[in-house]
């Protein structure tokens, strides 16, 4: 891989993080940690990502617990592609490449540290689209909010339709199928497959939602916990 993409990992609500080339990113229940977890089933080192030539590698590290790479059990190394959630302790991290069209990097590679990507006007995200399935759809309002754009995100999938506009990155209305305002919001910001698009400068047709996209993936993360409680006791009392 060259520069022209950038590696990020996702793990809401927390900001995106480049990963470089040269360097190897361990996670884990330990401060020291170049991404740490609060989780107690977390290992103080419970994986690592690092570069072996063009490809970016997951590995762990031995821990307690175990690590998921797309829901399946972690064995040995294995190469990251676009797309790929790894689960450690509870948390899920999202793998992604972000390219700009102009070819250049989001985070220059020769920078001290591995360090939080800032969207600004180097970054061409007035022409982002792409498939959810390399870059899910929280990843791209997280994108969006951490440039500061303006416009609306059009959501294309199987199983949420809509749009959701955006005011210097704070989202300020959406639309989806019946739902409006932050309901609708909610049934996007899960979107894992089909594609998406933003236009830059779109205003919306009314303003209905008062919180950050943080405020919207923390919402979204409560709602999926407690599907997955109920789920979970169902599954116990049958």
């Amino acid at each position: 891989m060259d520069w022209s993409s950038t590696p990020l990992l996702f793990a809401p609500p927390h900001p995106p993080v480049a990963l470089r080339k040269d360097a190897t990113w361990v996670v884990g229940r330990s401060s020291s940690c170049d991404l740490p977890l609060a989780s107690l089933e977390a290992s103080r080192r419970h994986a690592e990502i690092r570069y072996d030539g063009a490809r970016a590698v997951l590995r762990d590290l031995g821990s307690t617990n175990g690590t998921l790479l797309n829901g399946q059990p972690l064995t040995g190394e294995r190469e990251l592609k676009p797309g790929d959630r790894i689960e450690i302790a509870g948390q899920v991290i999202t793998f992604c490449l972000m390219q700009s069209r102009a070819g250049g990097p989001l985070a220059g590679p020769d920078t001290g540290e591995v360090e939080t990507v800032l969207f600004e006007r180097r970054t061409d995200v007035e022409a982002l689209r792409g498939e959810l399935a390399e870059i899910p759809s929280f990843a791209v309002l997280q994108i969006l909010e951490m440039g500061r754009k303006t416009g609306v995100l059009q959501i294309t999938s199987d199983g949420a339709e809509g749009r959701i506009w955006l005011e210097d990155g704070a989202p300020v209305h959406a639309e989806a199928k019946t739902l409006l305002g932050f309901d609708a919001a909610l049934s996007l910001v899960s979107a894992v497959k089909g594609r998406f698009a933003f236009e830059s400068g779109a205003a919306p047709p009314e303003r209905t939602i008062r919180s950050t996209v943080t405020e919207l993936l923390l919402e979204a993360s409560r709602l999926q916990d407690e599907h997955d409680r109920d789920a979970e006791s169902a599954s116990q009392g049958s």
